[in-house]
């Protein structure tokens, strides 16, 4: 439950002001990034900005609807994001909710993390809009807000590269372009001269005292100059301070006498440092050294992935299942994975599922990834002229499925096979509300360890499992999990059971999250019950 202070409360205008949420001189240029439905995603260009180690930016989804909560009703999220170019990461810095242009309520997040950059993901489109070349009225400066300490668990899920979550209180020098002043380079007080400026100093026009550019032409960069420059600092330090200040020497003057002194330091520099020297220059604006990171180096460095096995978060998460075996290539490549958002289905007479389900034995397993239930021989079920036999079931949080954009708290998916080696899985959607007894009764004889298998004495009735509506979403989608097999029959049953909110913390307690992204339908087929 969100709570803010009378301070807080009467400080918001004032922050959303500061913040640029409304500033006139800045005026919000949002920027379509994702259209669904219901849901639209943007980015503001007049928002980006450039610090020192990255970028920040300012992104939204409006929802399409109005959400209530103990903060207020609100319809779209705003979120600051802090982007990693090189490394393809992002963290969240804040949020702010709005009801249209009302601004409900503003908070910091405070559990910030970097987060890898799937292929292909949203959040990778909003990573290339404020990575790529900006304008100068896009380097806006970004600044710090007011921040609530508190999180909210029924805040909507669709929440994509704006809704997740570096260290608190980052902050970042902004160097906006437009606003960047080049000045020469000062003679060093060592008694040996200086090297010449850049060769941006050197088309920087004189202009009348005071007055600053109004526009920055940027020529192709030197690159000799740029390495006589840089390595001419590093030696700067060490040079012995003089006994008496001499005049300058002319800029070209300076370059020639030290290029020959340099040649070995220039040639014994990197390619990533010359590379970092070259952006510096281009972009008009001093950058301070970054202090290199063990999560810089690994993204410099990436370890081979052939010893990781697959997760849902890290370097075995979705976005990388297709990388880490040849079989589970399909992951990446497949026209047709599973889950989906469940949307715009053809309405008709479906069959109607026969189960042949009853009292069984089983036996329960964490296997690292979910709860996963297995059963004896004769369960089953026919559709589509076909007799299904149940090998086993398990459960997601949140739901894998969305429902027109909605998520639910669980899932579970009964996994079935004929006789031909054919897949067909039931998909049982849980929200929120009573106790579930074949649940309660699988949680009780939950494994200790993982890997570690229990076979309990009492049967469960499987048919405690389905709605007593049988009306279902049929479409052609593949496993949720590697090595996403393709020619998967889906049924999502429409009448959602309910699951009572200890028994989803106990689960959360081993799986906090264990669902894959949704995936494109790809112009599939999706029939539904009338």
């Amino acid at each position: 439950m969100f709570r803010i202070s009378s301070v807080i409360a009467a400080t918001l205008a004032a922050t959303a002001f500061v913040l640029g949420l409304g500033l006139p001189a800045q005026a919000a240029d949002w920027q379509r990034v994702v259209a669904g439905k219901i849901e639209i995603i943007e980015i503001d260009k007049a928002r980006i900005a450039r610090g020192s180690s990255g970028i920040t930016g300012w992104s939204r989804i409006l929802l399409g609807r109005e959400v209530n909560d103990p903060g207020g009703v609100y319809n779209a999220i705003h979120a600051q994001n802090f982007y990693d170019c090189d490394g393809r990461r992002f963290t969240t810095l804040r949020r702010a909710y709005f009801n249209g242009d009302a601004l409900v309520r503003e908070e910091s997040v405070s559990r910030q993390r970097a987060n890898r950059v799937q292929a292909g993901s949203i959040d990778e489109r909003l990573l290339n809009e404020a990575c790529h070349a900006r304008t100068t009225g896009e380097a806006a400066e970004a600044v710090s807000s007011v921040g609530l300490d508190t999180h909210d668990p029924e805040r909507p899920s669709a929440m994509h590269a704006d809704m997740r979550t570096l260290a608190e209180g980052a902050q970042l020098r902004v160097v906006p372009v437009a606003d960047a002043v080049v000045k020469p380079v000062s003679p060093a007080p060592a008694a040996t001269p200086a090297p010449a400026a850049p060769a941006v100093a050197a088309t920087a026009a004189p202009t009348p005292s005071g007055e600053r550019p109004r526009h920055i032409m940027l020529p192709a960069i030197d690159k000799a100059a740029a390495d006589l420059a840089a390595a001419n600092a590093g030696m700067k330090s060490a040079a012995p301070p003089p006994a008496a200040a001499k005049p300058a020497a002319k800029p070209e003057l300076r370059a020639t006498a030290k290029a020959a002194s340099l040649a070995a330091a220039v040639q014994a520099e990197s390619a990533g440092d010359r590379r970092a020297r070259e952006l510096q220059y281009a972009t008009s604006g001093p950058r301070k050294p970054a202090r290199k990171k063990p999560a810089d180096e690994h993204a410099q460095n990436p370890p081979s992935l052939a010893h990781i096995h697959w997760a849902y978060e890290g370097d075995g998460a979705p976005g990388n299942w297709g990388k880490l075996r040849s079989e589970y290539a399909i992951c990446d490549k497949g026209l047709r994975q599973s889950p989906i958002d469940i949307r715009d289905g053809i309405k008709v007479s479906l069959e109607i599922i026969r189960f042949e389900y009853k009292p069984s034995q089983f036996r329960i397993v964490d296997n690292g990834h979910t709860l996963q239930v297995n059963l004896g021989e004769g369960l089953a079920m026919h559709v589509m002229g076909k007799r299904y036999e149940l090998v086993q079931f398990h459960f997601h949080r949140p739901s894998e499925e969305r429902v027109n954009g909605k998520l639910y708290d669980m899932v579970a998916h009964l996994v079935h096979k004929n006789d031909e080696g054919q897949l067909a899985v039931v998909a049982v959607l849980f929200e929120k509300g009573g106790e579930h007894p074949l649940i309660q009764t699988l949680w009780n004889n939950i494994p200790l360890d993982r890997d570690m298998e229990v076979t309990p004495a009492e049967p469960i009735d499987l048919a405690q499992l389905l709605p007593e509506n049988r009306a279902y979403w049929t479409y052609m989608g593949s496993l949720t999990t590697p090595p996403c097999t393709e020619g998967v029959l889906w049924m999502v049953m429409k009448q959602p059971l309910q699951v009572s909110a200890d028994q989803v913390a106990i689960f959360s307690r081993l799986y906090r999250s264990n669902a894959r992204p949704i995936q494109p339908t790809n112009g599939r087929l999706i029939k539904e019950s009338r």
